[in-house]
């Protein structure tokens, strides 16, 4: 019998793309800066296909800056290489390169690069969504204990789990190795307050890491007193409906963690925003707190310290444009602002004498005009 001739023909008219960009990098790129790398890996196999800065500009209706700026980022991504000739420094040469296993691993994707500057900068790395590669996951997807996971957060988040979706989830176990016991914690704790996307669920999980949390007990401890100090904070703000965001969760902690404010300082805090924006305001609330732990404040006698410097230089300096002090959120009590109210003398006015006048007037008019 004869040798068999087998030939492959379906890679004819095709642009091979690896499945990490389209895990890893192409969700985090722009658009615009996704399309010409497509391009740019189909013109590697078309005949005659030598693009220039102006012919890509005209292909995507956009500036030589825009593509210098697409294949910038693309650089620093570790996916281009990028060779300059002169002085000018013009663009001459660009060369793709594979997908390194490190920047796999590390899941690397760099910043929008905004900058016009034509020499290359050294790549500054900043973690992706933390999730497993697609190779990872087929790996392991006959895995019991994968099934079982994939399982029953499909059932708490009540609807079936994308392909990234699982690859999120997946990272607390093969990844992280967190026990599928607090994988299943993790997700009912939540979904019973209201996080039923993986950006919510991610950043708690991620939050359990990092405090060392490797079972459910200590998760159990650890959310109910945090979650305890997060809602009395709430009710500082008079906040009582709902429960908090990542956002709100994240600037709380950095009161409670990082400036190590107590608890009392963080409601009066509150408690002043409210006085002076007429509502629970974290930004307003922030920048109170932030000055107080910059001046060093670790009591309440302290911040009245400071409350009677505040109005001490107030009153030697007869300003009354503000009368506001951000650092304490107090309102200046100086009479110099209310000295608008003291000149300007408001008058009474009779609205039905007025009236009568009015009329009188017109009726005047009209005989004269007859």
């Amino acid at each position: 019998m004869g040798l068999l001739t087998i030939r492959d023909s379906r890679l004819a008219g095709m642009t091979l793309l690896p499945d990490d960009f389209i895990d890893y990098y192409m969700p985090r790129a722009n658009g615009d800066f996704v399309k010409i790398y497509l391009f740019l890996l189909r013109s590697v196999h078309k005949e005659d296909a030598n693009p220039t800065l102006s012919s890509l500009a005209d292909t995507f209706s956009c500036t030589e800056k825009d593509v210098l700026r697409a294949l910038r980022y693309w650089q620093q991504a570790g996916l281009l290489n990028l060779s300059y000739h002169g002085k000018e420094r013009e663009l001459e040469k660009i060369e793709l390169l594979p997908i390194q296993a490190e920047l796999q691993k590390t899941k690397y994707i760099p910043e929008e690069n905004t900058e016009e500057n034509n020499t290359p900068n050294p790549p500054q790395k900043k973690e992706a969504p933390a999730q497993i590669s697609s190779a990872r996951a087929r790996e392991i997807k006959d895995n019991e204990e994968v099934q079982q996971i994939l399982f029953f957060t499909e059932q708490y988040i009540g609807h079936p789990l994308s392909a990234t979706d699982m690859r999120r989830i997946l990272y607390f176990y093969d990844v992280l190795h967190f026990p599928i016991d607090l994988i299943d914690y993790l997700v009912e704790y939540c979904v019973s307050r209201g996080g039923r996307n993986m950006n919510y669920i991610e950043k708690v999980g991620l939050a359990w890491k990092d405090e060392g949390l490797t079972t459910v007990q200590a998760a159990k401890e650890y959310s109910h007193s945090w979650r305890d100090k997060y809602f009395a904070i709430f009710r500082a703000f008079g906040i009582r409906n709902r429960n908090p965001i990542p956002d709100e969760i994240k600037v709380m902690d950095k009161w409670m963690k990082d400036y190590q404010m107590p608890h009392e300082l963080i409601r009066e805090a509150a408690s002043r925003t409210v006085r002076q924006t007429g509502q629970p305001s974290f930004s307003y609330a922030d920048k109170i707190l932030s000055d107080w732990h910059r001046s060093g404040v670790h009591s309440i006698e302290d911040i009245e310290k400071l409350d009677v410097q505040y109005r001490q230089k107030k009153g030697s300096s007869g300003s009354s444009a503000a009368g506001f002090s951000p650092e304490h959120g107090s309102r200046n009590t100086d009479k110099s602002s209310t000295r608008f109210n003291e000149n300007f003398h408001q008058r009474d006015y009779d609205f039905d004498r007025l009236e009568q006048e009015l009329l009188l007037n017109q009726q005047s008019e009209d005989s004269d005009q007859s």
